[in-house]
C-alpha cells in the first residue's frame, strides 16, 4: 500500500525556460506553415461550396479531441445563422441518427481517418440519405474511402515530442473549419446586423441592437424643472432621480437647458448666499449636448466621451425639441455597452 512522502521532503517544482516554450511556439509556427503551404485549394473550395449548397443542416462528428473541434466549428455556423449541429457519434448509434434526411450534410473530423466510431456511423448515415464528407490527415484511410468526399488537411506532425498527443492536428481543424465559416459568412453577404442579432446578449450585438430608446429614462424618471424654479428649490430633483442633473424644460415640454450638481457647486462658489434668489434658467447650460431616440446606444457613449470634456448623461431630444428622455453613462455601462 503507497504512503504519501514525509512533510519534510520536498519535490524539485517542474520549471521550463523561456527558450524552450520560444522553440515549441516556433516549431507549431512552422507546423501550421506546412498545413497552409499544402493544402489543397479546390478541395477546400469544393467542401465550402457543399456546406453552402446544403438545403437541410450540417452536422458535425468527431471522437475525442476532433469531437470537441467538431461542436466548436457547428457552433461557429450556428453564430453566424447556417443551420447546424454536432452529431454525437455513440449516440447516433443508439437512436440519434434519426434526425439525420437526404437534405443534410454530415462531416465527419477525424485526423487518421480509421475512427471505429465514425466508421460505424457511416453505413447508417448513408441510409439516411446524407451526403457524407471526411476531413481527415492521413492518406489513403479508411473513412475517406467510404464517404462521398474527402478533405485531406496534411500535418507534417504533432508538437508533442512523442507525435502522440493531438495538438498540432487539431489546431489545423480548427482552423480550416473556422476559417470555412467565415467563407460561407462572406458568401452569403451577412450584415453587421444580422449577426448581431444572434449575439443580443454579448457587447457585441448590444453596440449594434440597442438604441437609445432601448436604454434612456423615461416620464417619471426625469430630473425636470421650468427655468423660472429657484436653485435651491430644486436640489431634491437634482439629487433625487440618479442622473446629476437637471433638465430644464418650457410649458411645451420642450428642452431649455441642463444644471448639474457641478454647476451648482460652481454657482455656490461664485454667488454664495445669492444663490438662494438665483433660478435654474439664469444658471443652467443652454447649449447641451442632445441626442435623438433612434440613435444607436454605442453612439451616445462615444458623444458622451467626445472633447472638449466628457460628460455622464445626454437629454434625449425628438425632432421639435421636446424631451422625450435622458440617458446615461451609469445605465449605458449597466446595459453592457
Amino acid at each position: 500500500m503507497g504512503s504519501l512522502p514525509p512533510p519534510s521532503l520536498e519535490l524539485p517544482s517542474p520549471k521550463i525556460s523561456e527558450k524552450s516554450l520560444l522553440e515549441l511556439f516556433k516549431s507549431q509556427q512552422n507546423h501550421l506553415n506546412y498545413f497552409f503551404q499544402h493544402l489543397s485549394l479546390p478541395q477546400s473550395l469544393q467542401f465550402t461550396q457543399t456546406l453552402l449548397q446544403c438545403r437541410g443542416t450540417i452536422f458535425f462528428t468527431g471522437v475525442g479531441k476532433s469531437g470537441f473541434v467538431a461542436n466548436k466549428i457547428s457552433q461557429t455556423l450556428i453564430s453566424l445563422g447556417i443551420k447546424s449541429s454536432f452529431l454525437n457519434p455513440v449516440d447516433a448509434l443508439h437512436g440519434d441518427i434519426g434526425i439525420l434526411s437526404d437534405c443534410d450534410v454530415l462531416v465527419l473530423f477525424s485526423k487518421s481517418g480509421n475512427t471505429e466510431e465514425l466508421l460505424k456511423v457511416v453505413p447508417c448515415a448513408r441510409a439516411k440519405g446524407a451526403f457524407l464528407v471526411s476531413v481527415t490527415s492521413v492518406e489513403g484511410n479508411a473513412l475517406s474511402n467510404v464517404c462521398d468526399m474527402n478533405v485531406h488537411l496534411p500535418v507534417v506532425r504533432e508538437l508533442c515530442p512523442f507525435d502522440l498527443a493531438p495538438v498540432t492536428s487539431t489546431a489545423i481543424q480548427m482552423v480550416f473549419g473556422d476559417t470555412v465559416a467565415i467563407a460561407m459568412m462572406g458568401a452569403r453577404n451577412l450584415t453587421k446586423e444580422q449577426y448581431a442579432a444572434n449575439h443580443p446578449a454579448g457587447r457585441i450585438g448590444k453596440s449594434l441592437i440597442f438604441k437609445v430608446r432601448d436604454v434612456m429614462k423615461k416620464k417619471e424618471e426625469l430630473p425636470v424643472c421650468g427655468e423660472g424654479e429657484l436653485i435651491m428649490d430644486q436640489l431634491v430633483e437634482l439629487t433625487s432621480k440618479g442622473c446629476g442633473c437637471l433638465l430644464v424644460i418650457d410649458e411645451a415640454h420642450r428642452l431649455i437647458g441642463t444644471f448639474t450638481d457641478g454647476d451648482l457647486r460652481r454657482t455656490l462658489k461664485a454667488s454664495g448666499e445669492a444663490i438662494f434668489n438665483l433660478t435654474v434658467g439664469q444658471m443652467c447650460n443652454r447649449n447641451p449636448r442632445t441626442i435623438g431616440p433612434d440613435a444607436m446606444a454605442v453612439e451616445a457613449m462615444q458623444k458622451m466621451e467626445s472633447p472638449p470634456s466628457p460628460v455622464q448623461f445626454l437629454p434625449v431630444i425628438n425632432n421639435q425639441n421636446v424631451l422625450i428622455g435622458i440617458v446615461t453613462l451609469h445605465g449605458l455601462v449597466s446595459a453592457g455597452l
